[in-house]
């Protein structure tokens, strides 16, 4: 992971999927996440930013958001390539 390249250039990672606490610990334990994995299981953060269509959504769609240090949204990434998205994503902070 590039976790230390991210805080380098003052970065917070969050992640945040639709999953419960017991399956987001599981899969960010298995995937050796080194940032919070939040649980947005009623897909009210994930249908503010377009990830989900509805509440009754399986899943939310991968996206990206920058956020920058006065809370506005400063880049969208839609349909990430999780392989090849960390080095993009980098080079454009």
């Amino acid at each position: 992971d590039r976790i230390q390249e991210y805080e380098a250039k003052n970065v917070k990672v969050l992640g945040i999927s639709t999953d419960g606490v017991d399956a987001n610990a599981r899969f960010a334990e298995t995937q050796e996440f080194q940032y919070p994995l939040l649980c947005d299981t009623e897909r009210t953060v994930c249908m503010a930013y377009g990830a989900c269509a509805s509440p009754s959504d399986k899943s939310a769609k991968r996206h990206t958001y920058v956020i920058g240090p006065e809370g506005l949204i400063t880049q969208v990434h839609e349909k990430v390539d999780a392989g090849k998205h960390p080095e993009t994503l980098l080079a454009s902070l």
